[in-house]
């Protein structure tokens, strides 16, 4: 047993005295805070509907609206890891809760980004009356709306997947549920949660255009970023602006990076569950930065200290492990009584939902209306599966190989942000050029667009997965020679499964979301669509037709939600039995 070292006089204080890393590090925090607040205040301007809000393509302009961009980003950024943490576990602890909480969870991802634009933003200009407030929480809602499903599946995906055998330490050490959440089942999904968060980034930049161009009826909101400067430059056809919003993108999404994720990361390799560690950890310059920096350390220890006390606090009972997730107990009489009365409950509530869904559409639209957007679903469906086998295919081997391999995922990390980033409206200037030179059928050419909003959620669960897979169990299989096909199915995809079908569950979703700007793809007069619901749900948007924009909508909750209970969960279910049999 190694003893302990010993502590000088005067070594405690001399702990918290300023050092050379602070001449750094204060400057750059109180740099970043004063940005982010300079931000956030320009957000509570004086506004009023019809009164334009002026969008210049002059790039001197742009550092104000990357500014303005990321804030909007981060301020959902945060509401969605609220949102997933509270949602995800209330759904992963409570059987009934689940049974609501995860198809619900199902139809609001599917739901696009320009649905909940058109039904909310009424709400929110209502809500702070006179000011760009409203505006501005309606596209913050917005990009909330593209983070939090994909952070909040993979929190469930995690809390799900804590090994028993941890449970059962956890009541050992006589845990109570609070203590065990913060200290065991938090800790345990902080690594996917990362890479999700990382993703849901991304994914808000993706829908940055829908964002912040908001339509309201024949008015039109155009709040003052990157998105806005994306959709004027695209409406006057100006490449040189396309360029000069693709650099600035890029130079946000490497600050972005290298202050925010990258140090997430490699203060979250502290968590991973294995017994062996990584021949590699992945390393942050900002992270050492803010270690080494004793007087930022010192402001931060109250903080922290309170966070512990926080953790430590003995709330909610002691921790049974006959409690745990994944236990199965034969139900009692009272509990097979009460899941017939939420059963009926749940129906009822189905019912009266889907009477009131039928009388409002019964005023407004027809049959063969009704008809005619169920052919377009089904139309868009294959291409939704299309694009997620195909993604599949590609980035399942690289995001293992990157995934093992912790300095390529450094390396890789802000690239892959880069791409999962990257807007389609940006694609649809050579897109609509070489479809209508070349006279291509935009049924099928418009389709890689909607890979954009695929591929990623499935790389970077993929990836998130391969990160997590224990060391121990690498080097028992090299051990017994353990290779190629062998290996996939014995070693990797057993732990991997989980992993690959939550960012299939969130891929199909992103998906459907994608197909909105994908289907129906402009670049200045000229106009171009699919057959699918994608192009009619952004044309009904374009119009103002509210009925038409919920039918659109509701089509395409019907069939995420379909295929969620029919393939994925299904899938789901029997990875996870097979994951915790291992």
């Amino acid at each position: 047993m190694e003893a302990e070292p010993s502590v000088t006089p005067g070594a405690a204080s001399r702990d918290f005295q300023p050092s050379r890393w602070d001449v750094v590090a204060i400057p750059l925090v109180l740099s970043v805070v004063m940005l982010l607040a300079l931000g956030a205040r320009e957000m509570t301007g004086p506004f009023h509907v019809g009164e334009p809000l002026p969008i210049s393509l002059d790039p001197a302009n742009l550092p104000g609206y990357a500014l303005r961009t990321t804030v909007r980003m981060l301020i959902a950024l945060a509401a969605s890891l609220v949102f997933s943490v509270s949602y995800a576990t209330l759904a992963a602890k409570s059987r009934r809760a689940e049974q609501i909480l995860i198809p619900v969870l199902d139809v609001l991802q599917s739901v696009p980004v320009l649905g909940y634009i058109s039904f909310t933003v009424t709400g929110f200009l209502a809500l702070f009356p006179g000011s760009l407030l409203g505006a501005e929480m309606a596209a913050i809602f917005a990009i909330f709306t593209s983070q939090a499903w994909n952070m909040t599946f993979s929190m469930h995906q995690s809390l799900r997947a804590v090994p028993h055998d941890l449970h059962e330490a956890a009541a050992v050490f006589g845990l109570t549920s609070w203590q065990k959440f913060w200290r065991l089942e938090m800790p345990y999904a902080m690594p996917g949660l990362v890479w999700n968060a990382m993703m849901s980034m991304s994914g808000g930049w993706f829908f940055v255009v829908a964002s912040e161009s908001i339509s309201l009826g024949d008015e039109k909101i155009a709040l003052p970023g990157i998105g806005s400067y994306i959709a004027l430059a695209i409406e006057r056809r100006d490449l040189t602006a396309v360029g000069w919003a693709i650099a600035t993108m890029l130079l946000v999404l490497i600050c972005y990076d290298q202050l925010l994720f990258r140090p997430l990361v490699a203060w979250a390799e502290r968590f991973k569950v294995e017994e062996t560690p990584g021949e590699t950890v992945p390393q942050s310059w900002i992270l050492d930065l803010f270690r080494r920096a004793r007087l930022l350390r010192f402001v931060g220890s109250p903080l922290a200290l309170l966070l512990r006390l926080a953790r430590d606090l003995r709330l909610l009972g002691i921790y049974r492990p006959e409690a745990g997730l994944n236990e199965e107990r034969q139900p009692g009489v009272l509990t097979r009584m009460g899941d017939l009365l939420w059963y009926l409950l749940l129906g009822g509530v189905a019912l009266l939902a889907s009477w009131r869904i039928y009388q409002f559409l019964a005023v407004q639209l027809t049959l063969s209306e009704i008809l005619h957007v169920l052919l377009l679903g089904l139309a868009t469906a294959l291409r939704v599966m299309v694009c997620i086998l195909l993604a599949a295919i590609i980035w399942v081997p690289i995001g293992v190989h990157i995934g093992l391999r912790p300095r390529l995922a450094q390396f890789f990390q802000p690239v892959a942000q880069f791409l999962a980033a990257f807007p389609a409206n940006l694609l649809f200037p050579p897109a609509v050029i070489i479809i209508l030179r070349y006279q291509l059928d935009p049924n099928v050419w418009l389709t890689p667009l909607m890979i954009l909003g695929t591929q990623w959620y499935l790389l970077f669960n993929v990836i998130a997965g391969a990160s997590a897979f224990p060391q121990n169990l690498r080097d028992a299989a090299a051990e017994f020679h353990v290779r190629g096909w062998l290996w996939w199915r014995k070693v990797m995809m057993p732990s991997l499964a989980p992993y690959l079908l939550t960012g299939a569950i969130t891929a199909a979703g992103g998906c459907w979301n994608a197909s909105i700007v994908a289907e129906a793809v402009s670049w200045g007069d000229d106009r171009i669509g699919a057959f699918g619901l994608g192009a009619y749900i952004a044309d009904a948007t374009l119009a103002g037709d509210f009925a038409k924009i919920a039918l659109g909508i509701g089509v395409m909750s019907l069939y995420v939600a379909l295929s969620n209970r029919l393939i994925w969960r299904p899938l789901y279910a029997l990875a996870e039995k097979r994951a915790q049999l291992r």
